[in-house]
């Protein structure tokens, strides 16, 4: 037992906590005895507490009433109780509100010595337990943020900062760049991650609702309101809101979501009664929302407020040295999902995903990966296709209005060797022409389709 862990001794008896001092402090523990519960108040306002043994008899209070408070002040420390043999319900009942165990008088030192190392080991276990459970949490807050360039990492480093605080977070980024992970990863990070993260998107809900979706109604507030309904605000108590596209709000909810975020409380729809909120909250939008305050369209207070701290997410195609990665990362996912033995993406596929515009960012990226498993008949990715926008451009650029027809059960394969011969033709025999149209490089073009032919 470290040093700095100590057992509390409580009774009023001084030939017992005499003798039980000695047993354990011989055993190799830190004891600090007292009489009473006033004195063990006291003692208990001083870190490094791990146990306490009190008698359920005291004479200023009953063992049993100082428990609670014992778990209010020390929630990680355990506690044994001493009974006589005429009190042994009262000792079950003090088990019954969070005691670990109790000993008799008059003590036995090897029953006592066994007591204390076996609530001790719970204690140890219990707060390596909590230490695991929140690694954990931890890692998977970062591992769900995927890249290793110097945005990622700049970008991880100040969700690691944030996280942590209270203050309110706007998160800026294109649709597909992950703003909902970054607002995961902050969640799990902070010390809400054991209360609810609720999201609600401004954009998806209609606005003569989103109001009650985010503050609640009482019943008959309006039609079709039969029962009263708690909103987000009450429902993400004690944890986290995220606000998806808040740019899409109306004035009128943005004065009502400026209230609560000056004194944090609201009121249900068709209600009187203020609710007292607690509850940290994050925005997300792609929206250039300094333009919409220039143009009256957004508040600039309420602005002020959502912008505490701004994490703009860089899009993927200014991070490509993160695809490889990423790649792989949604493989081994969805490998597993479906059952599959996937081993990688070959060079060449990987080149196609390296040159790839990806306009829909990462969740582009995941929808390709996923589509590119889901067909696979290997265990090696040899090529991604990006069939509707390669056949879109292909069919833009061509004289005649030829287009490409393959048919539903084609091998990824053998659908971009069609298309690729197509855009060949189509170029008359201009690879370099054809690979740009196709958005691969050139060196891709020439090592795997040069037996292509015109």
């Amino acid at each position: 037992m470290a040093k700095d862990r100590q057992i509390l001794l409580v009774d009023d008896d001084e030939r017992l906590r005499h003798a039980a001092g000695k047993v354990l402090a011989g055993a190799g523990y830190h004891v600090v005895s007292v009489a009473s519960a006033g004195e063990a108040l006291e003692q208990l306002q001083q870190p490094g507490i791990a146990l306490v043994i009190c008698d359920l008899r005291l004479p200023d209070q009953d063992g049993i009433g100082l428990l609670p408070k014992v778990r209010e002040l020390l929630p990680e420390a355990e506690v044994v109780m001493i009974t006589g043999h005429g009190s042994i319900e009262r000792a079950v009942e003090a088990m019954r509100l969070g005691a670990y165990d109790f000993i008799e008088k008059p003590l036995d030192s090897t029953a006592l010595l066994k007591t204390v190392a076996k609530a001790l080991e719970k204690q140890r276990l219990a707060s390596e337990n909590r230490r695991l459970r929140t690694e954990l949490q931890q890692r998977r807050g970062a591992d769900t943020l995927v890249g290793d360039t110097r945005a990622m990492r700049a970008l991880k480093q100040l969700i690691r900062q944030v996280a942590p605080t209270q203050v309110n977070v706007l998160i800026q980024g294109e649709s597909g760049t992950g703003k909902e992970v970054v607002a995961d990863a902050l969640h799990q990070l902070s010390d809400r991650r054991d209360r609810p993260l609720l999201k609600i998107s401004c954009a998806a809900i209609p606005e003569n609702l989103l109001e009650s979706e985010l503050f609640g109604h009482e019943r008959g507030a309006f039609t079709g309101a039969h029962t009263a309904r708690p909103g987000r605000f009450e429902l993400a108590e004690g944890g986290t809101l995220l606000l998806d596209e808040i740019a899409e709000m109306s004035a009128a909810l943005q004065a009502k979501l400026l209230r609560v975020l000056q004194d944090g409380r609201f009121q249900r729809l068709g209600g009187t009664r203020e609710i007292q909120g607690n509850v940290r909250l994050l925005c997300a939008t792609h929206a250039d929302i300094p333009r919409a305050v220039a143009e009256g369209k957004f508040r600039q207070d309420l602005y002020y407020r959502i912008n505490t701290v701004q994490i703009a997410l860089p899009p993927l195609r200014e991070r490509r040295d993160d695809i490889p990665l990423l790649a792989g990362h949604f493989l081994a996912r969805f490998a597993a999902d479906m059952g599959k033995e996937m081993r990688a993406i070959a060079p060449h596929a990987l080149d196609q995903l390296l040159a790839h515009p990806w306009p829909g960012n990462v969740r582009e990226l995941e929808h390709v990966v996923q589509r590119a498993v889901a067909l696979a008949n290997s265990d090696t990715i040899t090529a991604f296709a990006f069939a509707p926008a390669a056949a879109g451009s292909a069919a833009a650029t061509a004289q005649d209005g030829s287009s490409v027809s393959i048919p539903v059960g084609t091998t990824v394969d053998e659908a971009t060797r069609r298309l690729v011969q197509a855009t060949i033709e189509q170029c008359a025999g201009n690879k370099l022409k054809a690979a740009r149209l196709l958005g691969i490089p050139p060196r891709t073009m020439y090592r795997h389709f040069s037996n292509l032919n015109p």
